[in-house]
């Protein structure tokens, strides 16, 4: 028997999916890189069970300097 999906959006998803972004993007931001777009979806234009945080695309250089703070947060 299929399940019928909520229509009322979850509005603590979206704004716990914000919060996120935001606080990557200012994290980023203190690392000196900054990727290009970074946005708030989700799966299904009528219902929000869950939102993702869109990285968007970026360069090969920003990529390097990405993979070079991880590195060293790891490493901590």
């Amino acid at each position: 028997m299929p399940t019928s999906r909520p229509t009322t959006p979850n509005h603590r998803k979206i704004k716990e999916a914000m919060d996120a972004r935001d606080a990557l993007a200012s994290a980023l931001t203190h690392a000196g890189i900054q990727l290009p777009a970074m946005d708030v979806r989700t799966p299904w234009a009528d219902e929000t069970r869950y939102a993702l945080i869109h990285l968007g695309v970026c360069s090969a250089p920003v990529a390097h300097a990405l993979a070079e703070v991880i590195t060293r947060g790891a490493a901590r």
